[in-house]
């Protein structure tokens, strides 16, 4: 009778002759996707790239060396942050 191979060949033509009308659309709309899905990798990859990378242990320079910001109270002192005197 017939192969598996004959029997897959059958079952291609008779999906593409069903589905003419369709390929078209199925066609945009994968090219669509694959447009979207690119320019949503590119713009990932440039965010990636926009943000500084932070390595564990790593002392960062001030951006302005000019102004000091006062040190964290500690948690000893009267006045800790809670607003009222230890």
């Amino acid at each position: 009778m017939f192969g598996l191979s004959e029997l897959v060949i059958i079952l291609l033509v008779v999906i593409a002759v069903l589905a003419v009308k369709k390929l078209p659309g199925l066609a945009r709309s994968a090219g669509t996707s694959a447009r979207i899905l690119k320019a949503e990798a590119r713009a990932a990859q440039e965010e990636d790239e926009a943000r500084p990378r932070v390595v564990p242990g790593e002392t960062v320079p001030p951006a302005d060396p000019g102004v000091r910001r006062a040190p964290a109270p500690d948690a000893g002192h009267p006045d800790d942050g809670r607003g009222t005197p230890a």
